[in-house]
Order: C-alpha cells, then sequence, then structure tokens
C-alpha cells in the first residue's frame, strides 16, 4: 500500500490540496503561454493510488481536459508536468497510461504530521469548511407520550454525532428537538392518564386497546391521586355510557378512543382537563430530557408545536400557500395541491371539522426554520417516514425557497440481540425497551458506538452480549483500549524512572522506519480527511471505521515491537508517535462524545 504523507504548510492543508495548488499554478502558467485559454477552469481531482509504484495521488486532469482543449491528453499531461512549480514535498511527478499524472511524496514530509498533532491537540483536524454557514439539525423529535425506547436511540446518537461533526469542520449549528405537543397522541396520552387515575380511585373500567399501557402512565396517575385524591373523579358509568365499542368487543378502537377523548374532555371541562394533558406532557418531556442529556444530547432550543398553534404561525404558512395559489376546497376539506409538486398525492390541511392536520403544523414548522435564516436544515426521521418526504419538499417549494436547503436523513430502526436471541419489543403495550434501560445495560460509549457504526440508513442488530464483553470482537472496548494501552506505556515509563524528551524525540522522528510505523503514521495523516468527509457525507460512520483501523494498526505496532527501548532516541521517537495515536483517539472518539479511559 501507498505510504499516505503530509507536508505542513502555513496554511495547515493537507496534501491533496497543496497538489491541487500546484497544478493551479501549473494551469495559469500554461494560460499565460498561449497553450490554454483563459475559459479553461477545470475542477482538479486528486486521488490516492493504490498502488505504491504509481506513486501516493494521482490526477486524471490531463484526461478531462483533452476534450474541450482539443489536445493528445498524454502531451498535455507533459506540459501540465513541466509548469509544476517546485515543492520540496513532492519527490518527483510522472505521467502514466493514457495521461495520468502521479506524485510520489518525499518520506520525510510525513513526519511533520506527528509534530502538527503535538501542537495542536484537541484542535488538529477542525476545519473551516463550513465558513459559518448557518444549519440547523432536527432529530429525535419523538412523540412525548412515554420513555425513549432504543429506536429513538439510533436517531439520538446519528443526530448528535452529525452536528457535532458538522460543527468541528465550521458550520455554525442549531440542535432543535420538535415537540409534538398539540394533536391526538398527546390526547391519548391524558385520556388514557386520567382513566388510570380513576382506577386509582377505586373505579373499574376496561382500558382501551388504543391507549397507552405503559408503567409510567400509572405512575403519572398516581402521583396525580396522592395530590388531589377524588377531585377529578368521575363515576364510570357516565364515562363509558354510549361510548362505541372497543376492539376486543369487536367494535372500532380508534372510534372508541376518539370517543373517550371527547368524553374526558367534557366530564372535566377544559380547565381540569389541561391539567391531566400538561402534568402528563411535562413529566414526560422532562423525563425524555433527562434520557437524552444522560446520554450525552443537549439541544438549543426544544421547539413546541402547540406554540406554532397558538401564535398563529399555521394560519400564516397556509395563507401564504393559498396567496401562491397552491391550496382549494373539496369535501369540506382544504387541500395543498402537493401532487403538482412533485407529491403523490393531494394533502389535507385542514379537515372538515376546522382542525389543522399535523402536517399543516409541519408546513407551518419548516416555515418558521426558513424563515430563521439557515442555510441548510436537517430533518432527521425515522425510516418509516420515507413517504413524508415529498409532501415536505413540496411544501418548501410551495413557500417559495430552494428545496435544496432541506435534506432529510433516515435512520433505520435498531433490533436488540442477547448473543443469538432476539429481545422482544412493543410500542403501545408498554413493553418496549427504554433508551435507559440499555445504557444502564451496556453503559452509553458502547450505546453510541454501535449505534453510528453503519449507515444510518442501513438496518443494524444490536448485540447487548457482544457490547458488554471486554474482547477485540467488541469494536468500542477494542478502540478505548488502544488509548488505554498508550496510557499504559506512559505509567510504565514514570514506574521505570525515565524521563520523555519531547523535543529530542521530535528530531529523531527519522529513526521510525520500521513498517507498522510509517503504515501507523499514514493513518494519522487520513485523520482530517476523514473528518471533514464524514461531516459533509452525514456520515459518522467513516469516523467509526478510520477509529477502529487506527487502533488495529496501533494494536499491531504494540504487538510487534517495544517502545520503552534503551535507545532513549528511539524510545523518545516512538513515544512521541504512540502519543499522536493517543491524540487523535482522544479527539475522534470526543467528536462522537465517548469517553478515553485510562485504564481497562
Amino acid at each position: 500500500m501507498p505510504t499516505y504523507l503530509f507536508a505542513l504548510t502555513n496554511s495547515s492543508i493537507l496534501m491533496k490540496q497543496k497538489i491541487e495548488a500546484l497544478i493551479l499554478q501549473a494551469l495559469e502558467t500554461l494560460k499565460a503561454d498561449g497553450v490554454l485559454g483563459q475559459e479553461i477552469n477545470p475542477v482538479i481531482t486528486i486521488e490516492r493510488t493504490r498502488d505504491a509504484q504509481h506513486g501516493d495521488f494521482a490526477s486524471n486532469l490531463a484526461l478531462a481536459l483533452a476534450k474541450p482543449v482539443k489536445a493528445n491528453p498524454r502531451q498535455l499531461a507533459e506540459k501540465i508536468i513541466a509548469a509544476l512549480p517546485q515543492d520540496e514535498a513532492i519527490l518527483k511527478v510522472e505521467l502514466a497510461g493514457p495521461g495520468f499524472i502521479n506524485f510520489f511524496i518525499d518520506p520525510a514530509s510525513q513526519f511533520q504530521i506527528i509534530k502538527k498533532i503535538h501542537s495542536e491537540g484537541r484542535q488538529f483536524g477542525l476545519s473551516n469548511v463550513g465558513a459559518g454557514k448557518k444549519v440547523q439539525v432536527e432529530f429525535v423529535s419523538a412523540n412525548p407520550t412515554g420513555p425513549l425506547h432504543v429506536g429513538h436511540g439510533r436517531g439520538a446518537a446519528y443526530g448528535s454525532a452529525v452536528a457535532d461533526l458538522l460543527e468541528a469542520v465550521g458550520f455554525k449549528v442549531h440542535r432543535e428537538y420538535y415537540v409534538n405537543d398539540a394533536g391526538r397522541q398527546m390526547d391519548i396520552l391524558a385520556t388514557s392518564i386520567w382513566l388510570r387515575y380513576l382506577e386509582e380511585c377505586g373505579e373499574a373500567l376496561p382500558f382501551p386497546s388504543n391507549g397507552y399501557r405503559g408503567d409510567y402512565v400509572r405512575e403519572i396517575a398516581g402521583d396525580i391521586y396522592k395530590s388531589s385524591l377524588n377531585e377529578y373523579r368521575r363515576p364510570v358509568s357516565l364515562v363509558l355510557e354510549n361510548i362505541p365499542a372497543d376492539e376486543p368487543q369487536g367494535g372500532d378502537k380508534e372510534l372508541h378512543i376518539d370517543a373517550l377523548i371527547a368524553r374526558t374532555k367534557t366530564l372535566l371541562g377544559s380547565l381540569l382537563y389541561r391539567d391531566f394533558f400538561q402534568i402528563g406532557l411535562n413529566n414526560i418531556l422532562e423525563d425524555i430530557k433527562i434520557d437524552l442529556h444522560e446520554f450525552g444530547v443537549d439541544y438549543q432550543q426544544w421547539f413546541s408545536e402547540r406554540h406554532l398553534m397558538e401564535d398563529g404561525s399555521v394560519a400564516k404558512a397556509l395563507e401564504r400557500l393559498r396567496v401562491g395559489n397552491h391550496l382549494y376546497e373539496q369535501d369540506g376539506a382544504t387541500w395543498f395541491a402537493s401532487s403538482k409538486l412533485g407529491d403523490e398525492k393531494d394533502r389535507v390541511v385542514v379537515r372538515e371539522n376546522g382542525q389543522y392536520t399535523y402536517f399543516a403544523s409541519d408546513i407551518a414548522y419548516h416555515m418558521n426554520k426558513l424563515d430563521r435564516g439557515f442555510d441548510q436544515i436537517i430533518d432527521i426521521w425515522g425510516a418509516d417516514h420515507h413517504g413524508y418526504i415529498p409532501r415536505v419538499r413540496a411544501a418548501i417549494k410551495a413557500l417559495g425557497a430552494d428545496e435544496s436547503r432541506l435534506s432529510v436523513l433516515l435512520v433505520q430502526f435498531a433490533t436488540l440481540y442477547r448473543g443469538e436471541e432476539k429481545v422482544q419489543m412493543s410500542t403501545r403495550s408498554g413493553e418496549f425497551v427504554t433508551l435507559r434501560q440499555l445504557r444502564n445495560e451496556v453503559g452509553t460509549d458502547a450505546a453510541r458506538f454501535f449505534y453510528v457504526m453503519r449507515r444510518s440508513e442501513q438496518h443494524m442488530d444490536f448485540d447487548l452480549k457482544l457490547a458488554t464483553s471486554k474482547s477485540n470482537e467488541n469494536p468500542v472496548f477494542y478502540v478505548q483500549y488502544a488509548y488505554a494501552r498508550v496510557c499504559s506505556v506512559l505509567r510504565q515509563l514514570d514506574e521505570k524512572g525515565w524521563q520523555r524528551n519531547l523535543v529530542s524525540g521530535m528530531e529523531c522522528l527519522s529513526r521510525l522506519t520500521e513498517e507498522h510505523e510509517t503504515s501507523l503514521i499514514g493513518t494519522l495523516i487520513r485523520y482530517p480527511e476523514v473528518l471533514e468527509r464524514a461531516a459533509l457525507q452525514y456520515e459518522p460512520h467513516q469516523l467509526i471505521l478510520y477509529l477502529r483501523e487506527l487502533a488495529n494498526e496501533f494494536h499491531t505496532y504494540y504487538n510487534a515491537h517495544q517502545f520503552l527501548v534503551e535507545d532513549a532516541n528511539l524510545r523518545d521517537a516512538r513515544l512521541n508517535l504512540i502519543c499522536a495515536v493517543k491524540q487523535i483517539l482522544a479527539n475522534g472518539l470526543g467528536l462522537l462524545n465517548i469517553n478515553t479511559p485510562e485504564s481497562m
């Protein structure tokens, strides 16, 4: 494999960027000489070679330019090579094949990366490619109708990693949770709590099959009873009078729960009903906030859907669509003509009864995002929301905005296993595995690592047994153990009574000639590029893969060579190398909000 190298420049750019700058200078020279026209401004692609015989980097620029400038690609490549400025980091440049330009890097330049890592520390790898552009990342946004489960956990880990990576490369990131605190699901929750409260009061009644059955509902109801006793009690005969049959009795569960919601509001009145609604919302939302904070996820804003209803934002959004001739009336409802803007069919935004649909408030929420001036809006949804994307894009276009400002990233569900045994889960029944239970069993570090280990749109099997094992098969243990091993070496250095000479070690980096050492240095060099690519492509799993590779390189080096050798100069050079590894592990894991234990 080629040795991936890096030359330190005043602007701290990567070698690929340095080569691109050299090629641009060559093109300007050729333009000045009349070889190329002034209108030639190509996109320059620099790739790492797969074979060391072909150098370290290669460009196909001559092939790409041959047709527009009407030149033989090999002859054009020769002219580009001849016009390249001299640079001490470039050992030689060769023409290959039909017109590829291969760059061979001076091996002496590779050691600069170790000095750079030591000097920049936590800042190494960070960049300003985002140039301060404002990005809003909305993620998790689970209905506050129950505790977060393991499915929400994957969205939380992925969303926070995407946000943190974007921030690391220079974007101004605003993390947001959209609280669905208006609508039918919240009414079902409030009604479920009241029915459990009636049971606490001694009333016997069949609990609706479509109600929320989790123990948390009983706990909230129990707390209400303790504080208010029979204040909210109503006879069960009044509660169930003329209520349509539930599904177990051969009825329709949706009609049954909707009738119970209406009856609850009638018997309690608007003020008392609001008490149950608000108590349930506050209790569960606070629990969600605690769960996410303990999982390393915090937000700049918790945005209320109900706020959009109360401040007129939904009406304002629909009026904007109406002015743009995107709404029409049919069958007593108001429809958004989204099929004309890429959706498969039109969508109702105001029902026959005058109530806004969930989609109407979602249109208002996205209008609010646009009006706040975000350059990029990133929505992270569960994969089951895939069909919802076209209608939201249609709304963006209808609001007069560029739909490219919206990116929707999908997260597949996670299936839990304990070894070979699948862990059964459900939701409405209350028998699901919560995020808190998962953290208690495997720890936050393992949960976050496993959640972002694969592409978000790929289904994942989460092996609880593997996540808690202290073995090399456990990827998070393997990476953290590399960090801990470096710390152990430094402790052994102290135990021997030796002093590490950082300056001497830097002066003797040329002693690092072993294959394991050059390979490890090459891996270190790639970190800034991996970080930037992972951020811009919204793929934190790329950083995970890199950290696993770096850990593997280190463990292989550790097993093959002694670091604490008698030769002080070689010892200090090797210590500087492994401390650079330690720093990159800390930087990468830190961006993923995963700890770096010093002993394991």
